[in-house]
């Protein structure tokens, strides 16, 4: 697969009882899937425990720079992203945070971390690079659908 970049996709997940959840999707598999599986071959505890991010629940500006680590008020950082908030749809329980790096051409994930979990290393876990056209118009897509949803512009 040398040369190869990962497909990405953001999901607009519905959840009974709960508002419109982001989920990334790397090469067809969800991230809490990927990132579950890594923590549990590592023997973390608890593994896993991730959900999409929650546009309704916290505001992160408008989702197609926010997922690029470019907001006006990036969180947690400027170049960070919480890819992956807590399965009980709130980011400050239990996010997963990751660096982003946007080129014209690319758009990179790395540096992977549990804020609450410093001690867990993810330096086998990642980066992963994608194809800039196929990041933007993946976050232009679920951003359209989320405020569609929320009958309003996010951000």
């Amino acid at each position: 697969m040398a040369g190869s970049r990962p497909t990405i996709e953001f999901r607009a997940v519905h959840t009974p009882d709960r508002p419109t959840a982001v989920m990334p999707v790397v090469d067809g598999v969800t991230l809490c899937d990927l990132v579950g599986a890594y923590e549990r071959k590592s023997g973390y505890e608890p593994w896993g425990a991730y959900g999409g991010l929650v546009p309704a629940f916290f505001d992160y500006g408008r989702l197609t720079e926010y997922l690029r680590g470019d907001a006006r008020q990036q969180c947690p950082e400027p170049g960070s992203v919480w890819l992956l908030a807590c399965d009980c749809g709130e980011v400050g329980c239990w996010p997963l945070e990751v660096d982003v790096a946007a080129t014209p051409e690319t758009v990179t994930w790395s540096g992977f971390r549990q804020p609450y979990r410093r001690e867990w290393s993810y330096a086998a876990f990642g980066p992963f690079v994608f194809d800039r056209r196929e990041y933007d118009a993946a976050t232009a897509h679920v951003t359209e659908l989320i405020e569609a949803e929320l009958g309003q512009e996010v951000g």
